[in-house]
């Protein structure tokens, strides 16, 4: 088992949801550590959830824009992911400071976003929980996309499934219609992300949920004028209310990507990061947190996350629900 004790005692929360900032003693590498208490896992019943991150996460690690795994591991009481560590803030810090980005930078984003889809489908993996918040920038403006939580595995092309799921706001309608949905959920969500960007709300906003849910349901999609033609057509190609005719329900990411919107896009570039991102965070290094909401970082960390936890390495009790849960990316790192 890894043990946090490799960690110096330095946490700082940077996110919601026990996100925590640590670096390892051994070489003083910064890393992502998300902590989760096994007994509300088990009281929601949601330990697939966590197993399918987990499982997720290792299929990860090819890809540019996904957050890698390194280890993860289990006390007593906790769950621990040791996961890459960006810090250029989250896309839903910079669009709430920023209120809305033009055609190209959203184009940008948008486009690395779609590639992670991309592969996540490739791999028979549906995100279903594509929102702001869950795409993150790296020390160069990158985007990582981050949180397998909602993921569902296995799910093969013409394959459905009916779990109601996702964050309200960028919700498909066949979703809150409880109807069986595939992989063009996530490309609905791609379409209310990029709308966000570029007018500042998501697509059909209300603070008032039940409204909101109408809107979804039966409202047509607004397009305020001022923008392009191409950009038009993909928000109405990607959030069509009919899944079957939604942009990506023929060929899916390669409908995105051959789509005119992104005619300025070189996919081979994009994915090797040979084109420039739009923004650069300008972060003076890895401890540098001026990217993360001061409600997360100022916020106390439980003395419990970096005591000396006690390892649990038998199968009985809460453990035995998270059997194969510890995975090391190297040999080095395991305690004997």
């Amino acid at each position: 088992a890894l043990s946090i004790t490799l960690y110096e005692n330095i946490f700082v929360k940077i996110m919601g949801l026990g996100v925590l900032l640590a670096k390892r003693k051994s070489d003083n590498r910064f890393y992502a550590v998300k902590v989760l208490q096994k007994k509300t896992i088990l009281k929601k019943k949601e330990q697939s959830h966590i197993m399918a991150e987990r499982n997720v996460l290792l299929k990860n690690l090819k890809h540019p824009f996904l957050v890698g795994l390194h280890y993860s591991f289990q006390t007593t009481e906790k769950l621990y992911f040791v996961l890459d560590y960006v810090n250029g803030g989250e896309l839903f810090f910079h669009l709430q400071r920023e209120r809305a980005f033009l055609e190209p930078r959203a184009r940008f984003y948008s486009a690395e976003v779609a590639s992670a889809i991309g592969y996540l489908h490739s791999q028979n993996i549906i995100y279903r929980d594509l929102k702001p918040e869950n795409i993150l920038f790296d020390s160069q403006g990158h985007v990582v996309l981050t949180d397998f939580g909602l993921c569902k595995e296995g799910m093969e092309p013409e394959e459905t499934t009916c779990t109601f799921c996702g964050t309200p706001e960028y919700l498909a309608p066949e979703v809150l219609r409880k109807q069986p949905y595939d992989r063009t959920v996530d490309w609905w969500c791609l379409g209310a992300v990029l709308y966000e960007m570029l007018y500042g709300l998501p697509p059909f906003y209300s603070r008032d949920v039940s409204q909101m849910y109408d809107n979804i349901l039966n409202q047509p999609l607004q397009l305020p004028g001022g923008k392009t033609i191409a950009t038009c057509d993909i928000l109405q190609g990607l959030l069509h209310k009919d899944q079957h005719s939604r942009l990506g329900s023929k060929a899916d990411f390669l409908e995105i990507k051959n789509h005119v919107f992104f005619s300025p896009i070189n996919w081979d570039d994009l994915y090797h990061k040979r084109i420039p991102p739009p923004f650069n965070p300008n972060v003076a290094g890895p401890a540098d947190l001026r990217h993360f909401d001061p409600e997360f970082t100022q916020e106390d960390v439980p003395s419990s996350v970096s005591r000396t936890p006690d390892l649990h390495l038998g199968s009985s009790g809460s453990s035995s629900a998270f059997l194969g849960f510890s995975y090391a990316q190297s040999d080095d790192d395991i305690l004997s």
